[in-house]
């Protein structure tokens, strides 16, 4: 059964997507590639959904500087290789960054940067499976699904001393 709950965020209204066996999505209200509201299933109260609860007191801990690592249940939908770029993704520490050729090359092929470029863009568990700590091979900011301001954003609140400018190397 799949359900939502949409809920408030510094980043603004988040909506989080469950299907059962864990948490499916959690898409902020500007985000790229977004699924029809169709999809998202019945809307819910956190009462009503564990899954959903957990996501809302995991992401609220976080915002307030109180969580690093989050610990709900995960389900998203994708390829075998998308799962496996999403699982190296869960792998960066909190406050730190990689570029998308180290993340290739962690995967076991550094040529391999477009394509892990293309899954960390369709990562549907925005900030619990943290894309916004993947960045171009020069440190910059590139291609983040809600929103270059809201990939800072995240970036500066596990890592206040950093800034949007600053390179990896």
């Amino acid at each position: 059964m799949v359900r939502h709950m949409v809920f408030d965020s510094p980043l603004g209204l988040l909506t989080a997507v469950e299907n059962g066996s864990g948490l499916q999505a959690v898409y902020m209200a500007e985000h790229k590639r977004r699924p029809a509201w169709d999809t998202f299933g019945e809307a819910v109260e956190a009462s009503v959904s564990p899954v959903l609860a957990q996501t809302a007191a995991e992401l609220g801990e976080y915002f307030a500087g109180d969580r690093q690592e989050f610990s709900v249940p995960l389900a998203p939908r994708g390829s075998p290789f998308q799962q496996c770029v999403w699982a190296a993704l869960r792998i960066i520490p909190y406050g730190e960054v990689r570029s998308y050729g180290e993340l290739a090359a962690a995967l076991g092929d550094r040529s391999m940067a477009q394509a892990v470029g293309s899954a960390n863009g369709r990562n549907p568990i925005s900030i619990v499976v943290p894309c916004h700590r993947v960045l171009g091979s020069d440190g910059s900011l590139v291609g983040y699904a809600g929103g270059l301001e809201r990939k800072q954003f995240l970036l500066e609140l596990e890592n206040p001393a950093r800034s949007h400018t600053e390179t990896l190397f």
